[in-house]
């Protein structure tokens, strides 16, 4: 089960990186890139499947911690999701919808790191 664990926590790391890399890559023409959509999209996953672990293993978790961490994922999944629409229709994506993708994901980092 350790294994599995920490395989899903290099991809939940991973998804990050693509969030945060894409959004620094196209920070001074913002639009939000696929690997920002894929990277959203694995860090709601892979974290998901680590609470479920956690839970299943009767490990102690701050339920409030992952309450706020699931919240900020999805605001930052849901404009990764538009964003990503927008950019493949060939739209002009938003600045503050580019900027959000990446700053709230950064938050997300913060939260997890910081709030022990």
């Amino acid at each position: 089960m350790d294994i599995l664990k920490y395989i899903l926590i290099f991809l939940h790391i991973l998804g990050a990186a693509a969030i945060v890399g894409g959004w620094f890559a196209t920070f001074k023409k913002p639009t939000v890139l696929p690997v920002q959509l894929y990277g959203a999209i694995a860090q709601v996953v892979t974290g998901l499947a680590l609470v479920g672990i956690a839970g299943a293993a009767h490990d102690p978790l701050n339920y409030y911690k992952i309450g706020v961490k699931l919240l900020i994922a999805i605001v930052v999944l849901v404009p990764a999701v538009i964003g990503y629409r927008k950019a493949a229709s060939g739209a002009d994506v938003s600045t503050g919808l580019a900027h959000a993708v990446g700053g709230m994901a950064l938050i997300n980092i913060a939260v997890a790191t910081l709030w022990n």
